[in-house]
């Protein structure tokens, strides 16, 4: 029998809130399995798996609509779109340190005429 969590134990160990869980659901990206005896929302392996992938790609930048696309495409369409993103995130990484160092310099700048 495979293992399954309520909604707030899934939140509480992926660190995903439960808006976003229903988020998902809504947009047809992940269901629950079943309902235990108190009618609690039950999430097997599978969904939990989905729902941890679904919140990396939010991570990285994607948008619902983008994750919907290429979230059961096979693997090697994913496996592009990640590339791609990665690539993405480090050129907004290096503009952000370039801008922090601009920043840094006005400060010194600023603070040896005080």
């Amino acid at each position: 029998m495979r293992k399954t969590k309520t909604l707030s134990e899934v939140c509480s160990v992926l660190e995903v809130s439960r808006r976003a869980v229903q988020g998902y659901e809504n947009a047809g990206l992940v269901k629950a399995t079943e309902r235990n005896k108190y009618g609690h929302l039950l999430y097997d392996e599978e969904a939990q798996r989905r729902i941890k992938k679904i919140r990396l790609l939010q991570q990285l930048g994607f948008k619902i609509k983008e994750i919907k696309e290429i979230m059961d495409a096979p693997d090697e369409v994913v496996t592009e779109a990640i590339r791609t993103q990665i690539c993405r995130c480090k050129m907004e990484l290096a503009q952000k340190k370039e801008i922090i160092h601009r920043a840094e310099a006005l400060i010194a700048e600023l603070t040896k005429n005080q």
